[in-house]
């Protein structure tokens, strides 16, 4: 996937009705009002969870062009390449829309030290909810950082 360099074409999620979406073989990403979709990011090997993300149409283009996954980021407000500055990209491997369209689940091979997380881990999904005493707290039972964020950005 993403071995040429030519410009990638996908139909357009508004020009079908819900129950075409669902039955279509035409790729129709069907973004937000914001003009985002959801990405799920796997291992494609281990099939772990890595992390949640967002496209836009150009991050789905780029990715799908390029064979390395981008994304838009909601916070900065701008495209970016997963790993541009880390070196933690991701090789686009495959790609699995849900029934309506409007979430991805992106399988990838993690380059770099292998690191999906800003923090150096190799997923963002490192915690989870416990109850103690009424109480929610977060527990960690992810891998230890593989790098030291502090060096890499």
């Amino acid at each position: 996937m993403g071995q040429n360099k030519m410009k990638i074409a996908f139909a357009n999620a508004k020009e079908f009705s819900k129950t075409q979406l669902e039955e279509t073989k035409e790729f129709a990403p069907n973004f937000s009002a914001h003009g985002l979709i959801s990405a799920i990011i796997i291992d494609a090997k281990t099939k772990q969870v890595l992390m949640l993300a967002y496209m836009n149409k150009q991050a789905l283009e780029l990715s799908l062009e390029t064979g390395f996954v981008h994304y838009f980021s909601r916070s900065r407000k701008k495209l970016w390449k997963k790993g541009e500055s880390s070196g933690q990209v991701q090789k686009l491997i495959e790609i699995h829309t849900d029934c309506d369209q409007d979430a991805l689940l992106i399988s990838v091979e993690q380059q770099g030290f292998g690191a999906a997380c800003h923090t150096g881990r190799k997923s963002c999904f490192f915690r989870k909810v416990t109850i103690s005493n009424n109480k929610a707290s977060l527990k960690i039972i992810g891998s230890e950082p593989l790098f030291d964020p502090k060096k890499i950005y």
